[in-house]
């Protein structure tokens, strides 16, 4: 756990309340503090990965805290450059994308991972995280005596890092929506295949009622047919018949 990659994924994270101090201090060098250790902290982004590769010390927290430290970087980053006034109130709106766009890829993410689809990190949202560390880099710089124009060149990267974010987030969102309607049109395709089933079940329930009334009909007129062509046997003489016969006898 407590290997080079995790240490530097979590000097990410240690490193944000100094940089929101130091820039809340409004002195040039302390505001010059604050972006060396972003830009610091953004560049063992990459060499945490680098390491936990070449060294072999891939980790499940390793992989569970990456990403929680790159967002908590950027979203304090984000929350500090508009608190400060830093940035011109029109570019919230870049601000306020990268913002939902981090809790809408979060939430999807959380989904995903409950039903077993992976959403791996795409090119484009490699380029976007490039733009936003690179963007908040240098417009922490924009204190620093000399180095205002920084301020300036890194709003625009913002507004560029809002667009990739914008583009990214609604990959993940179409490919979740496609997960959801993969699932709903086989529930529908397998309801359907439970009616069709029913149906043929109870076709052959008729069928086979209807082939036993037949059946028994036939049955039945057999029998009847069988009835009237036996032959048929003289009627007994009755007792009143005897007694008359026999009356008859007498009297001759």
């Amino acid at each position: 756990m407590y290997n080079l990659p995790n240490i530097l994924t979590i000097s990410r994270i240690v490193v944000i309340p100094v940089i929101f101090l130091s820039v809340y201090i409004h002195c040039a060098w302390w505001s010059l503090l604050a972006a060396v250790l972003f830009v610091v902290a953004a560049i063992t982004d990459y060499f945490d990965g680098y390491f936990a590769r070449v060294r072999n010390e891939t980790s499940v927290f390793g992989r569970l805290l990456d990403p929680i430290a790159d967002k908590l970087l950027v979203i304090s980053a984000l929350l500090i450059i508009v608190a400060n006034g830093m940035v011109h109130p029109i570019s919230y709106i870049p601000v306020m994308v990268i913002l939902c766009r981090e809790v809408l890829v979060s939430g999807l993410r959380e989904f995903l991972a409950n039903v077993k689809v992976s959403m791996p990190v795409t090119r484009l949202a490699k380029w976007k995280t490039g733009f936003q560390m690179t963007s908040l880099a240098m417009i922490l710089f924009k204190y620093v005596p000399g180095l205002i124009f920084f301020g300036y060149l890194g709003e625009g990267l913002l507004w560029i890092a809002g667009i990739l974010t914008f583009i990214t987030g609604y990959e993940y969102f179409q490919k979740s929506l496609d997960y959801v309607k993969s699932v709903n049109k086989k529930a529908k395709s397998n309801k359907k295949a439970e009616i069709a089933k029913a149906v043929s079940e109870t076709d052959a329930a008729k069928k086979s009622v209807k082939a036993s009334a037949k059946k028994a009909k036939a049955a039945a007129k057999k029998e009847v047919v069988k009835k009237d062509k036996a032959p048929k046997k003289k009627a007994a003489p009755s007792k009143k018949a005897k007694s008359a016969k026999a009356v008859k006898k007498t009297a001759k």
